[in-house]
């Protein structure tokens, strides 16, 4: 790349960014400020900033390459992120969420639900899960960023996750909440304006919107025999029902993220910024049409590549990428894509990566400080309550950074379903009936909780394949990859160990009713 063109580039758009985070910065004079913008947040930037959080470089980047193997059945994911993520997520569960946590004064996610079920437990080992296992999720976000800088900017790996890691632990350090809205919602408008381009580009690329789609079904004979075997029928048609392609598909990709967006700690937070149900309503449609140029664009996408690399070099997608699903799109976009939008496209992948990282590490800080160390009695670092939280941002971008070292390609939409699935069944449940099940009760959540995280995690480590292969422990203590055979093997734990902690959590309500400490009325939070 020409980088008497680039670094200026860069140098705007790191200005922009660090201009807003000190606006932030500047605006961030209380722990609410810090944990939950004031609640005050415009709802545009709101819906925004969810989208930013939500669409990562694991999106653009993971899934966009994981497209290409499954097809156009990907387009079921958006439909749900929209439908649940964005719809569900603010007009029913948000408008609740933002009047309870200002009325109990909560700022963060677990104690949100510690204290709706009066319960430390639940608040302490909420933020325990959210610290241990978000940096996973973190880790793949910045693998996302760090490969698509090596492969447009032909940069070492370690370099870019450096500098990433270095650029969002400044933002989330230096303002809080509020820097990283701000930033999250100019890295929106980047982010919709190049996706936008992208969509119609490639479009263009493959001959229309009628030729390309015809173009892509005639290529079904060219299916890889591995894939073939397993139920693949061609990239616009969705895999044989039942099969292996399928329940992966199904189950894990579709279901596992589109169910599990719904108990994302980073999103249910932003409901929390703003100051009426009003602003939440406004959200609506911003950020419906974020995700469907967001989600809805790179699904597209994804498939299409195989066509245009035919087209061009007799090759499909992973071959021209050399097998590693998560250098499709990069490759795509520097074999397709004019010099111009390659450059524009890099602030692209940068403001994916730092919205996201940014809202997950202040996420794991604030469950670090507000609902670990403070429950456990420390209340403050260097006499300074919002020190605990930046203590807790080195940690975790510390953590993360390991992980992205360790963890090997061609992972990131795995690691993806893995973290959506493991709060879908620990967190779902709970925070369904803390917002409209009065019966609900302290002993019913906390064993919900605890099953669902216990069985997901059980299941990722002993009968979902990749995962449980990967990891080993299951061979090392069995002598065997997993304990059971397909369709176990295939099947995201989600979908056996949601409904376990749902029924766990309605049966042990129901038994311990007179327990009850806390309702939920039409409009307010009433002591019992």
């Amino acid at each position: 790349m020409n980088l008497s063109v680039l670094i200026p580039l860069l140098t705007v758009y790191i200005a922009i960014m660090s201009g807003l985070a000190y606006y932030g910065y500047r605006k961030t004079n209380t722990e609410a400020d810090y944990l939950v913008a004031g609640r005050s947040i415009n709802p545009i930037v709101m819906a925004l900033s969810y989208g930013a959080t939500f669409i990562s470089t694991s999106a653009l980047v993971g899934f966009g390459g994981v497209s290409a193997i499954y097809g156009f059945g990907m387009l079921w994911l958006a439909f749900l992120n929209i439908i649940l993520g964005i719809f569900v997520a603010f007009a029913l569960f948000g408008t609740r969420i933002r009047k309870l946590s200002a009325e109990m004064n909560v700022f963060t996610f677990p104690s949100f639900l510690g204290e709706r079920y009066n319960s430390k437990f639940i608040t302490v080992f909420s933020g325990i899960m959210i610290f241990v296992f978000m940096p996973a999720y973190t880790s793949i976000v910045l693998i996302g960023g760090g490969r698509f800088l090596e492969e447009t900017l032909a940069i070492d790996y370690n370099i870019a996750l450096l500098v990433l890691a270095f650029i969002v632990g400044a933002y989330v350090i230096s303002g809080g909440l509020k820097a990283v809205m701000y930033t999250d919602a100019f890295a929106a408008i980047v982010m919709l304006v190049m996706m936008a381009i992208f969509l119609f580009g490639t479009y263009q690329a493959v001959g229309g919107l009628t030729a390309g789609h015809s173009g892509l079904t005639a290529l079904k004979e060219l299916v890889p025999d591995a894939l073939a075997e397993q139920g693949h029928r061609g990239w616009t048609a969705m895999p044989a029902f039942g099969s292996p392609i399928w329940w992966t598909l199904v189950s894990t990709l579709i279901m596992g993220v589109g169910i599990g967006v719904l108990a994302q700690p980073q999103l249910t937070m932003r409901c929390m910024t703003v100051k009426d149900n009003r602003a939440l309503n406004r959200s609506v449609l911003v950020g419906g049409i974020f995700i469907f140029f967001m989600t809805g664009a790179v699904f597209m996408i994804g498939p299409l590549t195989n066509l245009y690399f035919y087209n061009t070099t007799g090759e499909l997608a992973m071959t021209v990428a050399g097998g590693n699903v998560d250098l499709v799109i990069p490759t795509f976009i520097n074999e397709m894509m004019p010099d111009w939008f390659v450059y524009l496209f890099t602030l692209t992948a940068l403001s994916a990566v730092i919205s996201t990282v940014s809202s997950l590490i202040h996420v794991q800080s604030a469950s670090f400080s507000e609902d670990i160390l403070k429950n456990i009695g420390v209340n403050s670092v260097f006499g300074n309550k919002i020190s605990m939280s930046r203590v807790g941002v080195i940690i975790g971008m510390a953590a993360a950074i390991l992980l992205a070292y360790i963890l090997p390609g061609g992972v990131i939409a795995q690691a993806t379903s893995f973290w959506f699935g493991i709060c879908a069944a620990g967190f779902l449940p709970v925070l369904i009936g803390s917002l409209y099940w009065k019966n609900s009760t302290r002993a019913g959540a906390i064993s919900s909780i605890v099953v669902g995280f216990a069985v997901s995690i059980i299941g990722f480590l002993f009968f979902h394949q990749k995962e449980a292969a990967a990891i080993g422990l299951a061979n090392a203590l069995f002598g065997m990859d997993t304990l059971a055979g397909f369709p176990m093997t295939h099947i995201n734990p989600l979908f056996y160990a949601l409904p376990l902690s749902s029924l766990v959590f309605i049966l042990v309500s129901l038994k311990t009713g007179e327990q009850v400490d806390i309702e939920v009325t039409e409009d307010s939070v009433v002591s019992k």
